[in-house]
């Protein structure tokens, strides 16, 4: 199988528990279950473009233990090359510990483990994975410098570059922008990218515009309920959300990421991707759980007929 999708990013397992609230600092609350989800926003992007139409290769790094093992075989079972998935003898794979409560808000500690061992050398090795898609996906929980490596030979290439910039800490290194085809932060991303406060569609035009001015081709700010805003030099565009009783949000950005970069594999245009996204991350949080939230192609189909 050739990839027309490669997602470059992490593995992690959550360990996920629910809550009738968040803890202030300093608190101890009762949590009302626990469990253990495959998740890792690279491999939730690899799974929701997998599950939702694209053929996919993921490349990164887990550990040599138990989780390792388990992540690896949940790619697999989601039809998803794992050629490119290396093991680092010794290191423990990568965990976020996830807490949501009852409104479905939540807080996120992510402890890189085996990612942070991904180089640009590993890029090199398995550069043919790369060659062959269209579109290649990164976001920000491997280190730097590799995402920096993919996002200049995927511009080599000529492929279609997507970065989610999440987890940010702070700007992206300016001669970035111009190697991505789509930037896609949330309101806080586009916050810490731009130095604009993301709280309405105005402001989010604002933010999104002055990264487009920093280089970036297209900016697609995703807004929870109130939907998806692109902006390029050209045009200014809204998507309204699809309206969803949420029960978790964890994985909904990832989802439209992954949604995203299957749609424009399938050679839908922008436009139809960005709808074909929203209606995946609605179907999400309507569910618990990183990768176990993520719908089937089939689940948006007949959601968009009905």
């Amino acid at each position: 199988m050739q990839a027309n999708v490669v997602v470059i990013g992490s593995l992690n397992m959550d360990l996920v528990t629910r809550t009738e609230r968040l803890p202030h600092p300093g608190e101890t609350v009762f949590g009302q279950s626990f469990a253990t989800v495959h998740g890792g926003k690279g491999a939730n992007q690899a799974v929701a473009a997998s599950r939702l139409g694209a053929r996919v290769a993921m490349l990164g790094c887990v550990g040599s233990d138990a989780y390792g093992t388990q992540l690896r075989e949940g790619l697999l079972a989601d039809q998803i090359d794992c050629q490119a998935v290396r093991t680092v003898s010794g290191s423990a794979s990568g965990v976020a510990l996830i807490t949501v409560d009852a409104k479905s808000q939540n807080t996120i500690v992510v402890v890189a483990g085996a990612n942070g061992c991904l180089e640009p050398q590993d890029i090199k090795t398995f550069d043919q994975v790369l060659q062959g898609a269209q579109v290649l996906v990164c976001q920000l929980e491997v280190p730097m410098e590799t995402v920096g490596c993919v996002l200049a030979r995927g511009r080599e290439l000529g492929k279609v570059v997507i970065l989610n910039p999440a987890p940010v800490s702070g700007p992206l290194p300016g001669h970035w922008y111009a190697t991505i085809d789509y930037l896609i932060p949330n309101e806080s991303e586009a916050w810490a990218l731009s130095g604009v406060t993301v709280d309405s569609l105005e402001s989010a035009e604002l933010a999104a515009r002055r990264l487009v001015g920093f280089g970036a081709g297209k900016v697609i700010v995703t807004l929870g309920a109130l939907g998806a805003l692109f902006v390029s030099a050209q045009r200014v565009a809204h998507f309204a959300a699809p309206k969803v009783e949420a029960v978790d949000a964890t994985a909904a950005g990832d989802t439209f990421v992954g949604g995203f970069s299957a749609g424009l594999a399938a050679g839908m245009d922008e436009d139809d991707a960005i709808r074909f996204a929203q209606v995946a991350a609605a179907l999400s949080v309507t569910r618990a759980g990183a990768q176990p939230s993520i719908p089937l192609l089939r689940d948006v189909q007949g959601f968009a007929r009905s």
